[in-house]
């Protein structure tokens, strides 16, 4: 495994940076390798989305017949975890180490935390398949286990994606950071379409038993990646081990951060941006199959188109941030493309509409990449100094409250619609959750426009440290 990943890293670090735009992060102290080797912990953090989100999330109500009610809570949990993920960044800004480190203790309790969650989940399936004597257990037993399951990936995903971001700006020059962020989610969309190609060649033939083995494998696979992700990468600091600096008190952290210009109107647009752009992602294939006659295969598809969009769109903005671009302005475009994209889905309505539905579908992907990558570069670059954690944490709080509530809130409004008495044509249960992405979007890119007008004289920097 180690020789096949060095094979992969010394490679990808051959490609010249105008084909790789992250590529221009690395320099002679800080290297593309070791960049790549430290964003294989977002590889870990796909792997666990797509094995939560989409194979067990499958597996549990068609295979198990558990009741999907139950499901979307228990992928409801880790929502419960995201709020802290702004206060897991303040404390590793100033944790206190005996080796002077900062970062990585975060990352690597955040990392044993995925993998208990993936111990217990093989006893949980073993229970609600009835497998074996595990027949003989209660099935309230499988369903605490699973939650329980459930709750630790999602908090380990939320420690290590906030603190694995923090250190991956440590490490570079800020003009570099935004190429270092596009890089890291680069990656992150890398292993979750590794992970569903993976994922679903190993479950080609279900059982019981190869799902527990594939789990059990994501478990190993996690700490071997996160392992490697962190070897080397944090210097110690033994003057900061003998003499750590004062820990300043998360309330007057937070009211710090909330004092820099424009930071409340940020953290409003990620929100509302993040809102519009989740809310159809549960529904995006089920309308391609039931409004636009699509096959399974290429409404599967769609999820590439989607990611592909999305790469796009990271790939422009790390290039236009790094070379003195303003995030805002980034983050305006991106808000204001997805407006006419779910626009141009919402009247794809007949099979004949099919490649404008998936152009519509890739534009979106540019979007919420241009979005997300100007929100978040736009967000370190207004944390004070010393508070770049607090503000990756805040931003993630958000992103991912905002993104899990939309999810949960176009699947309810589109099984309440369908509940209606009388007859409705196909598309009609899915228009009011685009009209209402449409809004959101348009109301973000409304909140950003003051920001936005001085952009020009902001290039470096978009609020005030």
């Amino acid at each position: 495994m180690f020789s096949l990943r060095a094979f992969l890293v010394s490679n990808l670090a051959r490609i010249r940076p105008e084909w790789l735009p992250f590529a221009e992060a690395a320099s002679a102290e800080v290297p593309l390798s070791r960049l790549l080797r430290l964003s294989l912990f977002q590889v870990t953090v796909g792997m666990a989305l797509v094995l939560l989100v989409g194979t067990l999330n499958r597996v549990m109500i068609v295979e198990l017949n558990v009741p999907a009610t139950i499901v979307a809570v228990m992928l409801a949990l880790p929502l419960l975890f995201a709020p802290f993920r702004a206060l897991i960044g303040h404390r590793s800004d100033g944790h206190r180490s005996a080796l002077g480190l900062r970062r990585i203790p975060y990352i690597w309790k955040g990392t044993m935390l995925q993998f208990g969650g993936f111990a217990i989940m093989p006893f949980a399936l073993l229970v609600l398949s009835g497998f074996g004597e595990a027949a003989e257990a209660p099935r309230w037993i499988g369903y605490a286990s699973a939650a329980l399951a459930f709750l630790l990936v999602g908090a380990g995903v939320h420690m290590v994606q906030t603190v694995g971001l923090a250190l991956a700006t440590d490490l570079v020059r800020e003009e570099d950071q935004p190429n270092v962020v596009g890089l890291m989610y680069v990656m992150l969309l890398v292993g979750m379409i590794g992970a569903a190609f993976v994922f679903g060649a190993l479950l080609e033939e279900y059982s019981p038993a190869r799902l527990i083995q594939v789990i059990q494998g994501a478990a190993v696979v996690t700490i071997a990646l996160n392992g490697a992700a962190l070897w080397k990468q944090e210097a110690r600091n033994r003057e900061r081990a003998m003499r750590p600096p004062p820990v300043e008190p998360f309330g007057q952290a937070w009211a710090r951060l909330m004092r820099a210009s424009g930071a409340t109107r940020l953290l409003t647009v990620i929100g509302l941006g993040t809102f519009g752009f989740a809310m159809a992602d549960v529904l995006l294939e089920p309308y391609g199959g039931q409004v636009l006659a699509m096959s399974v295969a290429e409404t599967t598809r769609l999820t590439a188109v989607l990611a592909l969009g999305t790469l796009g769109g990271f790939a422009f903005a790390s290039r236009y941030l790094s070379r003195g671009g303003c995030p805002v302005r980034m983050a305006w475009i991106g808000a204001a493309i997805g407006v006419p994209a779910f626009g141009a889905i919402t009247l794809s309505v007949g099979p004949g509409s099919v490649w404008a539905f998936t152009a519509a579908v890739f534009a979106a992907g540019i979007g919420a990449g241009l979005f997300g990558h100007g929100t978040l570069t736009a967000t370190m670059r207004a944390a004070p100094r010393g508070q770049i954690g607090l503000a990756l944490g805040a931003w993630g709080a958000v992103q991912a409250t905002a993104a899990g509530l939309a999810v949960a809130s176009g699947g309810i409004a589109r099984d309440l619609i369908l509940a209606l008495p009388g007859e409705t044509a196909a598309h009609v249960p899915y228009v009011p959750v685009f009209a209402a992405e449409m809004l959101c979007l348009a109301v973000a890119v409304a909140v950003l426009h003051p920001l936005r007008r001085g952009a020009g004289r902001q290039a470096r920097a978009a609020y005030v440290k």
